[in-house]
């Protein structure tokens, strides 16, 4: 247990991935900055919407901060925290990294992204290459937090240490099982993708299936006109936010997940909370969260997999495996992780912020 976990705090969080994005990375950081604000601890969080900022080579929708080193320097110095946690391998993530490692300040990260497989499909950039960097990038943190055990398996045998759990959440008042699923004006079964279309997504497999019905994609990304244009029958929707977001989930049959590279899949359990069986890979993140739970259908034969979930899977149990998972009990995991940002002295400071 972090020897702050029970104590207000003042936690700063660092990302590169935050709104207008879309994605699992920022809808975590936000749901666990609501949740440690709801316990009473003072979050401050760095990301790119403060700073010039220019678009990430091969996906342009992602704006990178530039010369940020400085501005994030002073924001630190200024805010005093208590624990410091750096999200992301990005520029901002690089810029927090380096002021404390200057500062002499302690420090965790989180491991969100198979970053060097996403390297890889856009680029052939070895992955020796990439998880070097990430080595050098994550080897001096306290801790790196991680959402499976399969994921802390996996970077122990690259050589990463000092690994704990962190898992996810969802919100189970605002994804759940609904009555009436005619609300898709599409012939039936609804085959869903939820997420970003982008190359490593591998949303191309999923729209290679033969499957009757029709297939709904939410979400956007640097592939979407592409595939848009390939597949003409399939339903691509945009990306689709609060109770719209919802409504797709609960009124779709099948959830298909057909990412290799996720870490988790978040979009999974927000699925079984809605009542909805996911087909799936057998690998990290799909594997993990459904495990021998008839939730879902794991299969290298991602159609037979669909069909499978299709016929044989009772959604009732899906919303029952959902309720495991709380954005509360995932952001008290995160508190139990986190360390004082100076080892010497830091029980001072942090008595002195619980009486103020």
């Amino acid at each position: 247990m972090s020897q702050i976990a029970n104590t207000k705090l003042r936690i700063l969080i660092t990302t590169d991935s935050w709104r207008p994005q879309i994605n699992g990375v920022v809808r975590t950081l936000e749901t666990l900055c609501w949740e440690l604000e709801s316990m009473g601890h003072n979050v401050r969080v760095i990301e790119p919407g403060q700073f010039r900022t220019i678009p990430c080579p091969t996906y342009p929708e992602i704006r990178l901060a530039f010369m940020a080193s400085q501005k994030v320097s002073r924001i630190i110095n200024e805010f005093a925290p208590t624990s410091i946690h750096i999200a992301t391998e990005g520029p901002l993530g690089l810029a927090a990294r380096r002021h404390c490692m200057r500062s002499g300040l302690n420090f965790t990260t989180s491991f969100h992204t198979r970053f060097p497989e996403y390297v890889y499909a856009r680029t052939r950039l070895p992955l020796a290459w990439t998880y070097k960097f990430l080595l050098w990038f994550h080897g001096r943190a306290s801790t790196i937090m991680v959402a499976t055990r399969s994921l802390k398996e996996e970077l122990t045998q690259y050589g990463f240490a000092n690994i704990k759990n962190w898992s996810r959440g969802v919100d189970l008042n605002f994804f759940f099982p609904r009555d009436d699923k005619s609300w898709f004006p599409f012939e039936r079964p609804i085959w869903l993708y939820v997420g970003r279309i982008a190359i490593e997504k591998n949303v191309k497999s999923f729209l290679d299936l033969s499957l009757e019905g029709t297939k709904v994609l939410v979400g956007d990304g640097p592939q979407r006109r592409q595939l848009q244009n390939e597949y003409p029958k399939a339903r691509f929707v945009g990306p689709k936010h609060g109770e719209e977001l919802s409504q797709h989930y609960a009124a779709s049959d099948v959830l298909i997940f057909p990412s290799r590279t996720d870490t988790f899949g978040l979009v999974i359990i927000e699925a079984l909370a809605s009542g909805v069986p996911v087909a799936a890979y057998p690998v990290q993140g799909p594997a993990d969260i459904i495990d021998t739970a008839p939730v879902g259908i794991l299969d290298e034969d991602l159609e037979a997999a669909a069909r499978r979930a299709l016929r044989e899977i009772n959604p009732e149990l899906c919303r029952a495996h959902a309720l495991h998972y709380s954005w509360r009990a995932s952001a008290q995991q995160f508190l139990s992780n986190v360390v004082p940002t100076k080892t010497t002295g830091s029980a001072l400071r942090v008595k002195s912020l619980s009486a103020s």
